[in-house]
């Protein structure tokens, strides 16, 4: 009898968080003969360790692994070490620049410590894309590029910008898609995973099989996750990003500031959970029997106990409900920042300030926008009081105010 389980509660987790598969009929047919036989899927991801330290936002593909491996399937993590020296186009309007073979060795060999924190080492199949590649000969891959035409990788939008507005194209990028196509042939994969900004190299994986006489692999592609400004896609140039290395209570204390609705992002590109299990706590929420306080430290807990263990999650739990939840708020040490009271003034009786220009005045907010949402999402606090109205009254002036917005505070001496 098959220990796999059966197809609708596969397709529960593996469907969850996948912007798109192609095409879902041809998965859930691979599931079922899968069933019937005894005989796993062969899943494929590749990274190219292009950068040494991963965050959370490289972990999205890893944890969709994960759930092919928690469901009895064999996982193969490819370190792309050939395609390194290519360089993926994908997303650049610029020849990326060549890493060289020490760097490349150096961060793939980071890329494979790190990313047995989320998969199964013993489960885990890590291959290495030189394997094969380096087999070719030239003859090899001018029978390779004969597959595809100009036209057909022109269709790529990176190269097709590029080739409108006049930007250098370096023959090695077309080999990349190739390359990475190659792979799947070698590696007879029944299924790829990859972002969407993949496409183009997963499609040119299933048409390669197709020529090589193979079934032709499903695609799978996640989504690519926003930082912790909710708006740009996490990254540590752009200040958003979780790295999977930071310490429990800055891991904890950063996903607590994110705002609800991306809250819901990470549960289902971040965390195990089923999709099912998801839709229920968020109903409970909507319907008022779970604040979202607490679906959110629950988000937390998960996150950093998968990282850091369940001892550090709820250490860094119950510092941060000291920090932040309990009306004894520690101003001592924090960076004072003077604000005349005319540019923050508000209107009607009294001495009044406008919440939303204290924020951002005393830079623990962007924008004006920004300051109303943290104020909408019970983030605010002065002298240790959740603030939601846009307006506050005063007394005398000069006058010192402790203000913290999520993990971040200062004090505002209003003159």
């Amino acid at each position: 009898m098959s220990s796999f389980l059966p197809v609708d509660e596969q397709m529960d987790l593996l469907e969850k968080g996948a912007a798109e598969i192609i095409r879902v009929p041809e998965l859930r047919e691979r599931l079922e003969k899968s069933r019937q036989t005894g005989v796993p899927l062969r899943v494929k991801a590749g990274f190219d360790p292009t950068a040494p330290d991963l965050h959370l936002g490289h972990t999205v593909l890893m944890r969709k692994l994960k759930h092919f491996q928690d469901l009895g399937h064999q996982v193969i993590f490819l370190v792309g070490d050939y395609t390194s020296l290519i360089g993926d186009p994908t997303g650049r309007n610029v020849t990326r620049k060549p890493l060289t073979r020490e760097q490349i060795d150096e961060n793939a060999k980071t890329y494979t410590a790190q990313v047995f924190r989320i998969l199964d080492r013993e489960k885990t199949e890590v291959r290495f894309n030189s394997e094969w590649l380096g087999k070719l000969s030239f003859e090899d891959i001018i029978r390779l590029a004969a597959k595809f035409t100009v036209s057909q990788m022109l269709e790529r939008a990176e190269f097709h910008a590029r080739f409108q507005n006049e930007q250098p194209i370096s023959l090695h990028e077309l080999l990349y898609p190739l390359a990475q196509g190659y792979d799947s042939v070698a590696l007879q994969a029944d299924v790829e995973l990859g972002g969407t900004d993949q496409k183009f190299n997963l499609i040119a994986g299933r048409e390669l099989q197709r020529d090589y006489g193979q079934p032709s692999q499903i695609v799978l592609m996640t989504p690519i996750i926003e930082g912790l400004d909710g708006v740009q896609k996490m990254s540590k140039s752009l200040n958003n990003a979780i790295g999977i290395h930071e310490p429990p209570q800055e891991m904890y204390g950063k996903l607590m500031s994110i705002n609800d609705e991306l809250m819901w992002r990470y549960w289902t590109l971040l965390t195990d959970l089923r999709q099912s299990e998801i839709d229920t706590m968020r109903a409970d929420v909507a319907s008022g029997a779970l604040h979202p306080m607490e679906a959110k430290k629950r988000l937390a807990r998960t996150i950093v106990g998968g990282f850091c263990g369940a001892e550090a999650a709820q250490a860094a739990d119950e510092q941060w409900a000291r920090q932040f939840q309990q009306k004894s708020d520690d101003v001592e040490g924090l960076e004072e920042v003077q604000i005349p009271y005319a540019e923050i003034a508000g209107s009607g009786d009294g001495r009044v300030i406008r919440v939303p220009k204290l924020l951002v005045r005393a830079g623990l907010a962007a924008s004006g926008a920004e300051a109303a949402r943290k104020l909408a999402e019970k983030a605010v606090r002065i002298d240790g009081e959740t603030v939601t109205e846009p307006g506050i009254a005063i007394g005398a002036l000069p006058v010192r105010l402790s203000v913290r917005v999520g993990k971040r505070a200062k004090v505002a001496i209003v003159e």
